[in-house]
């Protein structure tokens, strides 16, 4: 759907929400402040008779004037709002202390973009992720996964995880219509997904490509589990274009993979793939098109996450807009055979054939 293709805002509401960008680092930190310092659930628990500014100081052990500006920065946020002198809750403030969703995206935000984004615009210059300094010297986030401090790779797993977990259950069952016997899990992570192929069907072979940290850790997840002898291990850097996939397998699965990617590289893994897969296989991609979302909040989370892949991640890739994503398809040799919207939380499922 095209959320974007007019202006709806009055020139006052365009100018109060112009001052609401201008101060959205700050809206932000105070957010963060107040849900993390217990405010916010002290007043949700207050419920409709409200609580005073003197009982939150004192029963949080917070000084009366710390307490008082995030409050006030609470009122105007939206957060809390104030009568006779108790503050109560508002819908927004419960959504931001209770949404999953919203905690994922607002601890992603604070603990693995905040930082970095101070120099996006040199990012758009060089075409480089020079955020990513602020986490660790790699030349891409992926390399670094397994070296990031706990509670940033915490934050930036809850926040991948969170996406695709939703979706795999109606995704298994994309796949596995066409009972593959041997899937090429491309960019495994973790072996979440391997995992759930393996409870899906009591027969099915998974080889598991990605980078030699990301193996390591989905080698110790899989080695809790009876299905050992199901899953191979395949490490590869996806980028070295010499590299190829193995092949023999009937399927191949990517699952919010490409989007890791330039248009570039992402024709380069498909044309591998073509290499690899049997000629009556099927690729199936499970992305976030930005353009193919129900809502425009969701078209909003993930045109924001674009930012995230161009400072912090790699510096060329983003959630695509469908249609440069066909593009790709076509140009590496696969048709569209096809296309599930709708899967779990914004995801589309393409399952694509050779030419």
């Amino acid at each position: 759907m095209n959320f974007f293709n007019k202006d709806t805002k009055t020139a006052f509401e365009a100018i109060s929400y112009a001052q609401f960008i201008a101060f959205a680092p700050i809206v932000f930190q105070a957010t963060k402040s107040l849900r993390d310092l217990g405010i916010l659930a002290l007043v949700e628990s207050a419920g409709t008779k409200g609580i005073t500014l003197k009982e939150i100081y004192t029963q949080l052990n917070l000084s009366e004037y710390g307490a008082r500006v995030l409050l006030e920065a609470g009122l105007g946020i939206g957060l809390v709002i104030k009568n006779d002198e108790k503050y109560t809750i508002t819908k927004t403030g419960v959504f931001i202390l209770n949404d999953k969703m919203t905690t994922v995206n607002l601890d992603f935000t604070h603990d693995v973009c905040y930082q970095g984004l101070f120099t996006l615009t040199d990012s758009i210059k060089q075409g480089k992720p020079t955020g990513l300094k602020t986490l660790g010297n790699w030349p891409t986030v992926y390399e670094g996964l397994a070296h990031l401090p706990k509670h940033i790779q915490d934050s930036w797993f809850a926040f991948d995880h969170y996406y695709s977990d939703g979706s795999f259950g109606q995704a298994l069952a994309e796949l596995f219509k066409r009972k593959p016997k041997h899937i090429l899990d491309i960019g495994g992570n973790t072996g979440k997904f391997t995992l759930k192929c393996m409870n899906y069907n009591p027969d099915v072979k998974v080889t598991i490509l990605d980078l030699p940290g990301q193996l390591a850790m989905a080698k110790e997840n899989v080695a809790k589990t009876p299905f050992v002898e199901r899953v191979n291990y395949f490490p590869i850097n996806i980028l070295d274009e010499s590299q190829k996939f193995p092949k023999g397998a009937d399927a191949i699965w990517m699952s919010q993979f490409l989007d890791c990617f330039s248009e570039d590289e992402i024709v380069s893994i498909l044309k591998r793939c073509h290499e690899a897969i049997a000629d009556d296989g099927h690729i199936y991609i499970m992305e976030t098109f930005w353009d193919r979302q129900k809502f425009e909040p969701a078209a909003f989370s993930l045109q924001m996450t674009s930012l995230y892949f161009t400072n912090i991640a790699n510096g060329n890739s983003q959630m695509y807009d469908s249609a440069v994503f066909n593009h790709l398809i076509d140009k590496a040799g696969f048709n569209i055979v096809e296309q599930i919207d709708n899967i779990g939380i914004s995801h589309t499922v393409q399952v694509c054939k050779k030419k």
